[in-house]
């Protein structure tokens, strides 16, 4: 049984491989390689210095194995080794790689670097990667196999049993079979357990599934992610506007994209950037990716200051009111951040319909009101006895159920108004929501004291 590595065993398994090398015991680092998973061996090179790197990459000479490994790695990781190898290498290294890999490598090199690759790999090959690579990357097309079971629906099942076993370890996914007509364009689908639960006479035009779930070269990878998880299956099929079939994006590239797509989400929501392998970029790049959110959070601060300065004297005059400002500003910030996550992800899974976002809307809405509402009578209660002033309890209550509604509004509508006009919804999270959230209870919070205790 295969456990977590991350832990001890990766732990030991770094060292290890940092010590062999160190002492510069080929052979037996060498060994050690060629038993490590490409995905583990990903792990342990996140961990080692760029010239660690470098000589522990030299230890790997099975092409198999390269291209395996350098799957798993992280693009920046990935290029800073493969720009050390000559173009012949990268075109050995590249042809033990699936195609949908060939073509997320090729991608990333140079145009000079790139061109020389493609020269020295086999036409037939090169041809079927500079296919792909058409495509823009985050694409159904630019994602997509095209080594996949294609058969004509005239064949009989114990003839495409036959195929299948020919054809099978060429394939990305043998798990369905797809049915062409004559001109290739797909008409159906069936399974591998459905081919051989049928008699071997059957034509498989006439155990097919007409209905098949097929996306376009053009359509988003988020999209396609959507279309496997809502009907459940292990790939889909890639058809031009013809209907012809192109390739198929299996699950686990799926994953991947999953995994890309919330981790800029949640990088956006906390204005991070979109850069995936922001821990892996140089202290000075972290840093200014982050600055310009935090610019923003910072001016939402003056502002805030601003609206404070402006009610000095009432400050002045009943100073406990300035006690209370934490508390009102971060539950107004708390419950927005927890709306625009909310929406964000519902927009992201498709749970909340833009047409019908009103209801989603209101259903919110009386969930900011009903928690304002707890957490104002708890504030102005515990303001009340505290200060022996019933009044400063209820504008305290009010000001915090008034900015915690206000905030929830905020957190909701934001998103969808940005996904309406076309924008990342994840920056709403960001410094817009808390620092509006922010300026608006303060804000509320003088106004009603201004007024209800007559400062």
């Amino acid at each position: 049984m295969k456990h977590e590595f991350i832990g001890t065993e990766g732990l030991v398994l770094l060292d290890a491989v940092r010590r062999l090398n160190r002492r510069k015991a080929r052979s037996a680092l060498g060994k050690v390689l060629r038993k490590i998973h490409p995905a583990e061996l990903a792990w342990i090179f996140r961990h080692l210095t760029t010239r660690e790197r470098h000589d522990v990459f030299e230890m790997l000479k099975e092409p198999g194995q390269v291209g395996d490994f350098l799957s798993e790695l992280d693009d920046s990781i990935r290029m800073e080794l493969v720009s050390t190898l000559q173009s012949q290498r990268i075109a050995e290294i590249i042809t033990a790689m699936s195609t949908d890999d060939q073509a997320d490598l090729l991608d990333e090199l140079p145009d000079e670097l790139r061109e020389q690759v493609l020269a020295f790999m086999k036409k037939e090959d090169a041809a079927e990667v500079e296919e792909l690579l058409q495509y823009e990357p985050d694409t159904a097309g630019g994602i997509m196999s095209p080594d996949f079971l294609a058969m004509e629906k005239n064949l009989k099942v114990s003839e495409a049993i036959q195929k299948v076993q020919q054809l099978s370890e060429e394939a990305e996914m043998a798990f369905y079979i797809y049915v062409v007509d004559e001109e290739n364009k797909l008409k159906g689908v069936l399974s591998l357990r459905q081919l051989l639960m049928n008699t071997a006479g059957k034509q498989l035009a006439n155990i097919m599934e007409t209905d098949v779930v097929a996306v376009a070269p053009k359509t988003d990878q988020e999209e396609v992610a959507h279309i496997v998880s809502r009907y459940n299956i292990m790939a889909v099929p890639v058809v031009d506007n013809d209907g012809t079939i192109l390739g198929i994006v299996t699950v686990d590239d799926i994953v991947d994209v999953i995994r890309e797509e919330a981790t800029e989400d949640f990088l956006q929501m906390v204005g991070a950037g979109k850069d995936r392998e922001i821990l892996l970029k140089p202290v000075l790049q972290n840093a200014l990716t982050r600055l310009p959110w935090l610019v923003a959070s910072w001016v939402g601060g003056l502002l805030a200051l601003g609206v404070i300065r402006a009610f000095e004297a009432e400050l002045k005059s009943v100073i406990v009111l300035a006690g209370f400002i934490p508390v009102i500003i971060g539950m107004g910030g708390n419950i927005g951040t927890q709306s625009s996550t909310i929406t964000i992800r519902g927009l992201v899974t498709g749970r909340v319909n833009i047409k019908r976002a009103w209801n989603f809307i209101g259903k919110q809405l009386w969930i900011g009101v009903i928690l304002g509402i707890f957490f104002g009578l708890l504030l102005g209660l515990l303001a009340w006895v505290f200060n022996e002033d019933p009044w400063l309890g209820i504008v305290v209550g009010l000001a915090i159920s008034s900015a915690m509604v206000l905030s929830t509004l905020l957190g909701t509508i934001v998103p969808i108004f940005l996904r309406r006009l076309d924008v990342d919804p994840a920056v709403a999270t960001g410094p817009f929501v808390t620092t509006s959230a922010d300026v608006l209870g303060v804000l509320i919070y003088f106004l009603l004291a201004k007024g209800l205790l007559a400062l």
